[in-house]
């Protein structure tokens, strides 16, 4: 759930609740059918001032996507009646696939895309693992290309089933 910054019994509590349902829709514009919250994005919303106030985090250093992730989630909330909205870009701490929620890593693999593992005891970044076929579970793939259609995925062939997936790499 997104992080909220303002009580029930403090004015603007009415506006941080319905603010926090919309972002809850706001969907990754490289990955359709996850939300930004279920990808850890999405950081916090307060009420501040007469403002909504929103912190994003970006998967990685000059992601391509936050300028179109700050315009949806302002496009949205302005549908939803909230014209004064800031939104704040938070680097530190830096984004991990470790925010990833479990429904994230469920919708991904139901949309043929291994989700992040970490090996065991190793770190994220260039650590060998296996990556697990999407379609048939199967540990049997190989790795095609070091990157996919973004920075962050890479692209696998199962040798079992003989399908080709993307994996998200783990960060």
């Amino acid at each position: 759930m997104i992080a909220a910054m303002v009580t029930s019994t403090q004015p603007g509590a009415d506006a941080l609740a319905r603010a926090s349902a919309v972002l809850e829709g706001v969907a990754d514009p490289e990955l359709p059918f996850l939300t930004l919250e279920d990808m850890g994005i999405l950081r916090g919303v307060r009420v501040a001032g007469d403002a909504i106030e929103v912190s994003i985090t970006p998967t990685y250093s000059g992601c391509p996507a936050m300028d179109v992730i700050a315009l949806d989630i302002t496009t949205a909330l302005a549908k939803a009646g909230f014209d004064n909205v800031r939104i704040n870009r938070v680097l530190s701490p830096a984004w991990t696939t470790d925010w990833l929620s479990a429904d994230a890593r469920d919708k991904l693999r139901a949309n043929g895309i291994a989700p992040p593992e970490r090996p065991q005891g190793k770190r994220a970044l260039f650590a060998e693992t296996e990556v697990a076929c999407p379609t048939c579970g199967s540990k049997s793939t190989e790795r095609v290309s070091e990157f996919g259609s973004t920075p962050c995925k890479a692209h696998y062939r199962c040798l079992a089933c003989r399908e080709p997936f993307q994996y998200f790499k783990c960060i």
